[in-house]
C-alpha cells in the first residue's frame, strides 16, 4: 500500500462505513493542489485552464473547480447548462462538440458560451445563421499519433475529430465567404500522452497554422496528460512542457504581433488521481485455476477496465497487512466484468473493503444502470471533512421515466 493510500485509509473506510459501497469518494485537496501545480508550470504568460468536465462532471466538483479560478470545457448542451448552474459565467465555458446538431450550437450561443467548431460542414452553416455577429474557434487535426492506445487517440488522420490542417484553404474560403470571425484555434490530439515532444510537434503545427488567421484572441493546445496508473508509470512533465510552451508562445506572439492568451482542457489530470472506488467484496470464488474477488460493483459503475484495457491498482483496505495472494476482481454484472487479473493483493476475505485507485475520472460520468442496478453514491473528502455529494440511486429512479402502458 502507497504512502498516499496509507494517510487516507481510515477516512475511506469510515467512509465506506457512513454512505455504504459502491462508493465514489474524491479528494478535493488533492484536485486542487493539480490545479494550482498546472498554473504554476506555464506561469509568465496570459494562461487559462478549462477543466474537461467529461472526466467528472458531479457539481460540486464544478463548483469546487470554479472557486480556484479554473474555467469549463464542455462537449454537450447537458454540460454547458450544469455548468451555468455550477456558477461559471458563459464566457468561462468553451463548447467542444462534435457530430451535433446546428440546432444545438445555436443553443450554446443563446447562452453566450465560446464555440469551438471541428467540421467545414458545421461552419458553413454556423456561417449561413450567424455570420459575423458570434466568433467561434476551430478545431483542427494536426495528423499527429500520440497517446494511449488507438481508443483515446483523437489527432490522428482517420479520426472523426477536427478539421484536417490540409484543409485549411477550404476553411478560409467559408470563412471569407461568410465573414466569419475565427477568435480562436483548437486542437486535441488524444489522451495518456506522457512524450513531451508530441505535445512540442502538435503545439508547432497549431501555432504555424495560427499564422494564417488574424482575429485571434487565444489559441487552446488541448490536454491529454498522463496519470500513473501504475506505481513505475511516469506521467507528463508538466513542468517540462510549460517551460518550453511558455517560451514558443512568447515567441510566437511577438512575431504574430500581439499577446494572446494561451488555454489548455485538462480532465483526467485534475480529477484521476483524486478518486477512489470503493467496493465490499461479496464472495471469494475458487475455481481449477483461479481465485475470484468477486465485488458489489461492476462494469456499470467503472466501464475503464473493460471499454480501454485500463490498468487500475486494486488494494485492500480492511487487511492492508495481510499475506500477499493472486486474485482476479470481478465485478457482480452479468458480463465478463473484470477490474483486474491476477493481482497480488493482501489476503482478501467476505466482507473485505477493496479500493481502486486512480477512479477519478471517467468512472461515475460513464457509469449505467446495466443490469438494473443503481448508480453509486459520490461523496467528498475536503480541509478533512467528509461530504455525500451524490446519493445512492433507488428503485424510484429507475422507474421515473418509464410509461407504463395497458395492454
Amino acid at each position: 500500500m502507497n504512502d498516499q493510500l496509507k494517510l487516507v485509509r481510515e477516512t475511506l473506510l469510515e467512509c465506506a462505513t457512513e454512505f455504504g459501497t459502491p462508493l465514489y469518494v474524491y479528494d478535493g485537496n488533492k484536485i486542487i493542489d493539480q490545479y494550482k501545480k498546472l498554473v504554476t508550470a506555464f506561469k509568465g504568460i496570459k494562461f487559462r485552464v478549462h477543466y474537461a468536465c467529461k472526466a467528472n462532471t458531479n457539481i460540486n466538483i464544478l463548483r469546487l473547480l470554479r472557486k480556484e479560478g479554473c474555467e469549463l470545457d464542455t462537449v454537450s448542451i447537458q454540460e454547458v447548462q450544469l455548468g451555468i448552474r455550477a456558477g461559471f459565467k458563459p464566457e468561462q465555458i468553451m463548447y467542444t462538440p462534435s457530430g451535433v446538431s446546428i440546432e444545438e450550437i445555436s443553443e450554446a450561443v443563446k447562452i453566450g458560451v465560446n464555440i469551438n467548431i471541428d467540421s467545414i460542414s458545421i461552419l458553413e452553416q454556423f456561417g449561413n445563421t450567424f455570420g459575423n455577429k458570434v466568433p467561434v474557434c476551430i478545431r483542427i487535426n494536426p495528423h499527429i499519433l500520440a497517446g494511449g492506445n488507438s481508443k483515446i487517440q483523437t489527432g490522428h488522420i482517420d479520426s472523426k475529430f477536427g478539421i484536417s490542417i490540409h484543409q485549411m484553404p477550404h476553411v478560409q474560403r467559408v470563412i471569407n465567404l461568410h465573414n466569419i470571425t475565427v477568435n480562436g484555434l483548437h486542437m486535441h490530439n488524444g489522451s495518456d500522452i506522457q512524450d513531451v515532444t508530441s505535445f512540442l510537434d502538435g503545439f508547432e503545427i497549431l501555432l504555424h497554422t495560427a499564422k494564417e488567421f488574424k482575429d485571434l484572441k487565444y489559441i487552446d493546445f488541448g490536454s491529454g496528460f498522463k496519470v500513473a496508473y501504475k506505481e513505475k508509470d511516469m506521467p507528463t512533465d508538466v513542468d517540462e512542457l510549460g517551460k518550453k510552451v511558455v517560451e514558443k508562445f512568447k515567441a510566437f506572439c511577438k512575431e504574430y504581433g500581439r499577446e494572446l492568451e494561451l488555454w489548455c482542457e485538462p480532465g483526467k489530470y485534475l480529477v484521476s488521481d483524486a478518486g477512489y472506488l470503493l467496493s465490499k467484496v461479496n464472495v471469494v470464488k475458487h475455481t481449477v485455476s483461479t481465485v475470484f474477488a468477486g465485488v458489489d460493483s461492476g462494469l456499470n459503475h467503472f466501464i475503464r477496465p473493460m471499454m480501454y484495457n485500463g490498468y487500475h491498482r486494486i488494494e485492500n483496505l480492511s487487511n492492508p497487512k495481510g499475506l500477499k495472494r493472486i486474485y482476479s476482481v470481478v465485478g457482480n454484472i452479468c458480463e465478463t466484468d473484470t477490474f483486474g487479473t491476477d493481482r497480488k493483493i493482501s489476503e482478501i476475505r467476505e466482507g473485505d473493503i477493496l479500493v481502486l485507485l486512480n477512479a477519478g475520472a471517467y468512472g461515475y460520468s460513464m457509469s449505467s444502470n446495466y443490469n438494473s442496478r443503481f448508480r453509486p453514491a459520490e461523496a467528498l473528502l475536503l480541509d478533512g471533512k467528509k461530504y455525500l455529494i451524490r446519493k445512492r440511486e433507488e428503485m424510484h429512479d429507475l422507474l421515473k421515466n418509464l410509461v407504463e402502458v395497458e395492454f
